[in-house]
């Protein structure tokens, strides 16, 4: 039965000196970007520190792989975003368009789009073959924690610290509708099906939501503190971790905690800002305590 799988710690990576925000992970290796000022790859395989590594001059509060995983790009605490070739380690582009912290970045694969969104609720549109700029879109929002792109790539989703949802058409750019759906701000959101659309948000609740009609179906206590992140690892499995420095393994469809990781457990110490899925058994997770954790089955 799905209540006995357990899911225990792989391997901690520690090497970073200090809070560890956001993760990308490319099929081999995992990218993390900390407020020590770098950005660092590791061998998932392997376990340890890939030979790649770069120095930012400010916290990176997010990171986003695009253009077939050949290209890294940085968001910083001020607002610059560094792009980088992986393939030649080089830097490609400095943009220095938002002017607040770039809280998230995401990638259009069909589209050919970079978004990057920031702290003052402005939304940018990249080209990613020119690496131009083709539209900027500001929101009377505050802040966007999160852009997320739809399964067919038709929509954006974004996490506004207003506490709505709005939804961006991908081919125009105009708003197709917007719900409310978190007490002081949205952390997060998911597709989880055709169907149904999950958010996290401050009020540290986890809410199912009609995709069509945006009524909720479901809303589930789940956290002490703003969830950051719900991850999809199989159609069982969902993983959410929040600033309560815990992470929760759902079941699905019962939507019942199967388990609860804590500090006690082998988790981390401090808030689990960021968590990424490896496989459809295995994920890593990311914290203020500066560690990096593999977890699996």
């Amino acid at each position: 039965m799905a209540e006995t799988i357990k899911y225990s710690k792989i391997h901690a990576f520690s090497e970073h000196a200090a809070a560890v925000y956001t993760l990308q992970f490319d099929g081999k290796f995992l990218y993390s970007g900390s407020a020590d000022k770098y950005v660092v790859r590791w061998d998932v395989e392997q376990k340890k520190q890939d030979k790649f590594a770069i120095q930012i001059p400010l916290t990176p509060y997010c990171i986003q792989l695009f253009d077939n995983n050949t290209k890294l790009a940085v968001g910083l605490s001020n607002g610059d975003v560094h792009l980088f070739d992986l393939d030649n380690r080089k830097e490609i582009k400095y943009i220095r368009l938002h002017k607040a912290g770039v809280f998230s970045m995401a990638e259009n694969k069909t589209k050919r789009h970079l978004y990057i969104s920031d702290a003052d609720g402005l939304l940018s549109v990249w080209d990613i073959d020119t690496l131009t700029l083709l539209l900027q879109l500001p929101f009377d929002s505050d802040k966007i924690r999160k852009i997320v792109v739809s399964n067919d790539e038709e929509t954006l989703y974004l996490c506004c610290k207003d506490g709505y949802v709005r939804s961006v058409e991908t081919t125009y750019f105009n708003q197709k509708d917007e719900f409310y759906a978190h007490n002081d701000g949205v952390g997060t959101i998911l597709e989880w099906d055709k169907n149904t659309l999950i958010t996290g948000g401050k009020d540290a609740i986890i809410r199912l939501w009609d995709k069509t009609t945006k009524k909720q179906i479901k809303a589930l206590p789940a956290h002490n503190y703003m969830i950051y992140n719900l991850v999809k690892l199989n159609e069982h499995t969902l993983v959410s971790s929040s600033r309560d420095k815990s992470i929760k393994i759902w079941n699905i469809p019962q939507w019942t905690v199967a388990q609860k990781i804590e500090y006690k457990h082998g988790g981390h110490r401090h808030s689990v800002n960021n968590i990424t899925p490896i496989n459809e058994n295995t994920f890593a997770s990311a914290s203020d305590d500066s560690n990096i954790i593999l977890w699996g089955i």
